[in-house]
Parts: C-alpha cells; structure tokens; sequence
C-alpha cells in the first residue's frame, strides 16, 4: 500500500472513530509527497473497462458517476497522472461542474472476476476537445460511439488497494464468451458425431 492514501484518510473524525470501536486508533503520519503509481497499478488502470468517480458539489454533497469504455480507455500519462476521454452524455455535466468548485475526485477501480480494488485520490481538471491536440490524439477524438467533449486528466496524489472481501466475482459478456466457447464448439463435435 502506498503510504499517502491513509496520511490522508485517517482524520480525526476517522480516528475518533476508531478509538470508539476497538478502543484504539491507527497512528497517522504527515501526508507527503504523491504515490507513484507502480507497473501493478499501471497494468490494472489501464485494463479496466469501467471504474467509478466520486465528486463534490459547492452544496457539499457527494456525486458517484460510473465511467466505462474499453480496456485501456483510462491512460496512464505519468507515474502521477491518469485521464480519460470524457464523452458526450445526459448533457447534465454534474461531475465536470463539480469539478470546477473543488477539484478534488475519489476513484474505485475494480476487478470483479480476480476480486482486487483499486482506490485512487486526486485533482482533476477538465480539458476541453482541441485546446490541447497531442492529448486529443491519444484518446482518438472522433472515435465511433461517443463524441469526446473534454478529457478529464487526474493528477494522482494517493493510492490504495482494498482487501478482496465483499467484493462479489462477476464476469462480463466477453469473459462469459471466452470460456463458452470452447465448449459449444465441444457441444457441435459432439452433436456431429452423434448424428454419424
């Protein structure tokens, strides 16, 4: 785990928290500089096709928006930053909005069939299509099934892996797909042989 994601998580609500339920609180440092994402943190952004950003309204309430495209629609810029291509939707731009109050997001990336989480803390801003046209090259601007209105770069600051507890194993459509495969085709043998 990198250290940063609890320097900043433990509070003193947090640690009042944890007085109160087992009597004793974890001993917090003095948040410091960002964690650097690793290959196993790069190898898993990037293979995701799905995650889920939280946001704060100027109100002070917590926006959760799931994001999902192909694997690899989440880039890894640098040891810092990741982004994403940021497609034309419901027209609402509550995230995008927020965004511009405090740039602060939460992620939850997870990897339901290998049961892993992935939480990530940052700043994120918004750029918009054609300000920036190396960025816009590499999220493929006019690629089919959504128009790209911005693309949302997160400066990361903390990272932490959650425990695989809870987490329910799902599988999706192409998953399903590659392990049905082989055995339908076993299925048709099977059913031509029969029939000779």
């Amino acid at each position: 785990m990198a250290q940063n994601f609890l320097d900043l998580a433990l509070t003193p609500a947090v640690l009042a928290a944890q007085e109160h339920a087992y009597g004793r609180a974890a001993v917090p440092g003095q948040p410091g500089d960002r964690d650097a994402l690793g290959p196993e943190e790069v190898a898993f952004v990037t293979a995701r096709d799905s995650f889920y950003m939280a946001t704060v309204s100027e109100t002070g309430w917590p926006y959760v928006q799931h994001r999902g495209g192909p694997p690899g629609f989440v880039k890894v810029l640098g040891p810092n930053e990741i982004a994403f291509a940021d497609l034309r939707g419901n027209r609402q731009l509550i995230s995008t909005g927020n965004l511009a109050g405090n740039d602060r997001v939460a992620l939850i990336l997870v990897d339901y069939p290998r049961r892993a989480r992935l939480k990530i803390l940052g700043h994120a801003r918004a750029v918009d299509r054609g300000v920036d046209p190396e960025l816009d090259a590499r999220f493929d601007v006019d690629r089919p099934g959504g128009r790209v209105e911005r693309i949302l770069r997160i400066d990361v600051v903390a990272f932490d892996w959650n425990c695989p507890q809870n987490i329910t194993p799902r599988w999706t459509k192409s998953e399903v797909e590659a392990v049905v495969a082989p055995l339908r085709a076993r299925i048709a043998e099977l059913e031509g042989l029969s029939r000779g």
